[in-house]
C-alpha cells in the first residue's frame, strides 16, 4: 500500500495534494485497496462549492457504494472526465491518473488540519486493529 509523503490526508480516505490556491483530490490507495473493482463514478460538476467534510461524490464498486468527501472547501475547477468511461483508473493509479477534482481552495490553512503520511498510516494501523 503506498501513503506518498508528499500528500495530506483525511479520515474518510481522500489525499489533497496542494499547488498554490489549488488542491488536487482523490481517494487512497488503501481505500481503492478496501473498495475493491470500481465500476462507477460521480463526481460534481466544474463550478460546484465543496464543504469541508461533506460528500463530494460517489465511488460504487463491486462490492459497496461509498460517498467521498471534501477534505477541503472550495470550488470545482476541474473533474477528471475520464473517470467516467474508465472508472477503474482509480484501482490502477490512485495518486496519479486516479485523481477526481481539482479546487480553488477557499481556505488555504484548512489543508494544515489534514494527516501526514505518517499520521495517515498510523491511522489506518488502528482502524484495522
Amino acid at each position: 500500500m503506498s501513503i506518498p509523503e508528499s500528500l495530506r490526508y483525511s479520515e474518510e480516505h481522500e489525499w489533497v495534494a496542494v499547488a498554490g490556491a489549488v488542491a488536487t483530490i482523490g481517494i487512497t490507495d488503501y481505500a481503492q485497496e478496501e473498495l475493491g473493482d470500481i465500476v462507477f463514478v460521480e463526481l460534481p460538476a466544474v463550478g460546484a462549492a465543496l464543504q469541508r467534510s461533506q460528500p463530494l461524490g460517489v465511488v460504487e464498486s463491486v462490492k459497496a457504494v461509498s460517498d467521498v468527501y471534501a477534505p477541503v472547501a472550495g470550488t470545482v475547477i476541474e473533474v477528471n472526465d475520464a473517470l467516467a468511461d474508465h472508472p477503474e483508473i482509480i484501482n490502477e493509479d490512485p495518486y496519479g491518473k486516479g485523481w477526481m477534482v481539482r479546487v480553488t481552495l477557499a481556505d488555504p490553512h484548512e489543508v494544515d488540519g489534514l494527516m501526514t503520511a505518517q499520521q495517515y498510516g498510523e491511522f489506518i494501523a488502528k482502524e484495522k486493529a
